[in-house]
């Protein structure tokens, strides 16, 4: 199965892998676009305040800027190692087995404004780019990722479940993945989808999938094994389902 997370703007700084190989990371077919981006990004953080701009950053987050121009030559992380936030915490990788690590590694992967999508066992440098950044030199990143990305995850021989945010979904729409919402009930059976603790819940649902030793090869499967950890997800039509929270 292929388990699509959403990435984080925050990142794990350093890492004990070799500098960016772009050759290294999943689905090959996307190099040309992921070289492209990383030339536009390392030339862009020669000029800080024009980063800044485009990247929505403040002067205190120069360092962001800073990590961008070392793109090609900073250390490496596992992808899931290197995105943080509240989805990673709940995912809690340091946690999990040997077996379950591997786990993860083979079944998650992590969309990414800069190189379209990771596996969790990419390695990759601390960067920061967003979904729905403009960079100068190639525009909305929608117009570059669709033609490439669209192909590689429609083409997809296995099970996805898709748990992007909103600005990934618009770099490559999937036909015949299963979409995941996350949602809570009131006491009339009214459902309204979660903002704040969103991510947190996927996180859980990411972790649930790869403690499992079966491994999911359609949505009722999905959902035998979130429902036997304790998970209440339910399935609301072919190709969707609700988790209430």
């Amino acid at each position: 199965m292929l388990v699509l997370l959403p990435p984080s703007e925050t990142k794990a700084l350093g890492g004990s892998g070799a500098p960016l190989d772009l050759d290294l990371l999943s689905h090959p077919e996307l190099t040309p676009v992921r070289g492209k981006l990383v030339d536009a990004l390392v030339d862009l953080a020669a000029d800080v305040p024009a980063s800044l701009a485009v990247l929505g950053l403040s002067e205190r987050q120069a360092g962001e800027v800073e990590r961008n121009a070392e793109l090609r030559r900073s250390p490496t992380l596992p992808a899931l190692a290197r995105y943080t936030g509240v989805l990673y915490d709940a995912l809690a990788l340091d946690s999990l087995t040997r077996t379950e690590r591997s786990r993860a590694f083979a079944r998650l992967s992590v969309a990414s404004a800069l190189f379209g999508v990771v596996g969790g066992g990419d390695p990759i440098p601390a960067y920061r780019l967003s979904g729905g950044s403009v960079l100068p030199s190639v525009g909305p990143l929608g117009g570059l990722w669709r033609p490439a990305l669209e192909p590689v995850l429609a083409g997809a021989d296995e099970f996805v479940v898709d748990l992007r945010s909103s600005p990934y979904t618009s770099l490559a729409r999937i036909p015949g993945a299963a979409v995941v919402r996350v949602v809570t009930e009131d006491g009339k059976g009214r459902r309204n989808a979660v903002s704040h603790f969103n991510k947190a819940h996927k996180g859980r649902l990411a972790q649930v999938i790869v403690k499992s030793r079966s491994e999911p090869g359609d949505l009722k499967g999905l959902v035998r094994v979130a429902v036997r950890a304790g998970l209440r997800l339910e399935p609301t039509g072919p190709g969707t389902a609700d988790l209430i929270v």
